[in-house]
């Protein structure tokens, strides 16, 4: 023992920096002391773990499981619940817009609602002869859908100056339920009936939708297809064909509208907008709108009108026209068969959606809702990495998205992004929200097609490795950071676009024509027969 209290105290002496000389004996003491510690350190490393310490290592590693849980839990209840409020937010949106339609009906037909509730009266504002809107009010409710309750949003106190005094009014029309080219009495709600206990489906009221005009139109609208020569020629000859035959109003666009001076003085009666205001009251004004162009055109008119919008005549000169039945050869033809009427139309749902950020309070704390007519897409953009994406129908967990994206696509828009990334191809009147994963990292993961009521809600989880990004209808790209949100759900207001036929024959005839869907040799009737 002696050995080893030797050298303790030269080296704490020296540790704490005293500068006295050891003797040699000391100095030999402690070098036996540092082989002993040496030793002392290979035993220590040869023992095995204590079993102290292995126990508390397990308990950490468990509290954290319990940890990560809570989160979990604590974010999908958050999720949920943002999911719940957004519903009730557009419940009472609606509710709210229905109110003031009543509102404004209850009124003297001078004054109308402006966005605060206020009362105002509108000077410059074209008014329907009294006898027009008796008339207007006898149909509602009449075995059909009037204008007015399908077009217009309530909101009318919108700026008059996109077009002069000569547009007088707007004209009025109905829809009704046919079969066949033969009108229906049957109502929009009666479908299921309920006779001694027995649920019985009745005749389905989704027939086709024949619009009816019960005063001629005024206002067309023509959008056309950029840069395009044939295009431009065309919209000179309907231009000067829809004044000069018909003695209509035409409105185009700011571009449209210098190419045809540019090309003659002759077309200075044409009338356009000058600023986003004007555009947004341009439902209140056109009765008909004209596509001249392909799907993206018809993309185009859709994307302009962000509640109501007028029936749609959309006509090809494009490269794919899943939307556009006619043919421009014979527009005269169209134009004055659809100015005449009755015509069938297809009522083309949209989505609305709202971009939910992190950092929001509440879901009503969202940013301007975007309508789509085609699909919403949320994608990884440029990472390399797979996008993770939470999804929930109503307050129902769907599934996490493991991919490159997803695709929520209205029916109409099941023959686009939708059709490439292995969705159905769907009938546009079919009421409806396609929900088609893009390249998913799961050999069991299939397309779904919701029903149109739900609200989707898609989320980027705070583990996400990255960012996503949402494109609306191919364009108005946003990001999604983490902990930020997309809600989906069906927009009030359909887009009317005038069928050739029905609504069934121009789709058929479309996948035909466009896809060559089942295009094959019809087999031989010389092969072998059954005996």
């Amino acid at each position: 023992m002696s050995m080893k209290q030797t050298p303790m105290s030269p080296n704490k002496h020296t540790s704490n920096g005293s500068a006295s000389v050891l003797p040699l004996e000391n100095a030999f003491s402690d070098s036996l002391a540092m082989l002993n510690s040496e030793k002392a350190v290979e035993e220590l490393i040869q023992q095995p773990i204590l079993h102290g310490i292995d126990e508390h290592l397990i308990e950490f590693a468990e509290a954290l499981r319990t940890v990560a849980k809570a989160l979990r839990q604590a974010a999908e209840g958050k999720a949920s619940a943002q999911a719940e409020a957004s519903e009730w937010k557009r419940k009472y949106e609606l509710e709210r817009t229905h109110n003031l339609q009543l509102e404004n009906k209850a009124m003297p037909s001078e004054k109308h609602l402006d966005e605060n509730g206020r009362v105002v009266h509108l000077t410059n504002k074209p008014l329907l002869s009294d006898g027009a809107v008796e008339k207007s009010d006898r149909c509602c409710g009449e075995h059909g859908i009037c204008s007015h309750q399908v077009l217009r949003d309530g909101e009318h106190d919108h700026d008059a100056s996109v077009v002069p005094n000569k547009m007088t009014r707007k004209a009025s029309f109905k829809l009704s339920w046919c079969c066949k080219g033969e009108k229906s009495d049957q109502k929009k709600h009666d479908i299921v009936s309920f006779e001694k206990g027995n649920i019985t489906t009745a005749e389905r009221s989704s027939k086709q939708i024949s619009l009816k005009w019960e005063s001629p139109p005024q206002t067309v609208l023509i959008l056309t297809k950029p840069n395009s020569t044939a295009v431009r020629i065309l919209c000179s000859e309907l231009v000067r064909w829809l004044k000069e035959q018909k003695s209509l109003n035409i409105v185009v666009e700011p571009r449209v509208r210098t190419e045809l001076l540019t090309e003659s003085s002759y077309y200075q009666f044409v009338q356009t907008w000058e600023n986003d205001k004007e555009i947004m009251s341009l439902h209140s004004k056109v009765d008909l709108v004209v596509t001249l162009g392909g799907d993206g055109t018809v993309l185009w008119a859709a994307s302009m009108f962000k509640g109501p919008v007028p029936p749609v005549v959309p006509f090809s000169l494009g490269s794919l026209g899943f939307m556009t039945p006619f043919y421009s050869e014979r527009y005269k033809e169209y134009l004055d068969s659809i100015l005449r009427g009755p015509i069938s139309i297809t009522l083309r749902h949209r989505l609305q959606c709202h971009v939910i950020r992190d950092s929001a309070k509440s879901d009503l704390d969202s940013e301007e809702p975007i309508l789509v007519l085609n699909e919403v897409t949320i994608d990884r953009g440029i990472s390399s990495f797979l996008t993770n994406l939470e999804c929930y129908c109503d307050n129902s967990f769907v599934t996490c998205v493991q991919g490159d994206g997803l695709i929520l696509s209205t029916t109409s828009g099941s023959t686009a992004y939708s059709l490439a990334a292995g969705g159905s191809m769907v009938h546009p009147q079919v009421p409806g929200i396609l929900f088609t994963p893009i390249c998913p990292h799961s050999l069991s993961f299939r397309p779904l097609i919701l029903p149109e009521y739900v609200t989707i809600r898609v989320q980027v989880p705070f583990n996400s490795r990255g960012h996503a990004w949402a494109s609306f209808d191919g364009k108005d790209r946003k990001k999604l950071a983490p902990g930020d949100a997309l809600v989906c759900s069906m927009a009030t207001w359909p887009v009317p676009t005038a069928c050739q036929a029905d609504s069934t024959s121009d789709f058929l005839r479309s996948i035909h024509e466009g896809l060559h869907w089942n295009l094959r040799k019809t087999q031989s009737f010389d092969g072998p027969r059954e005996t």
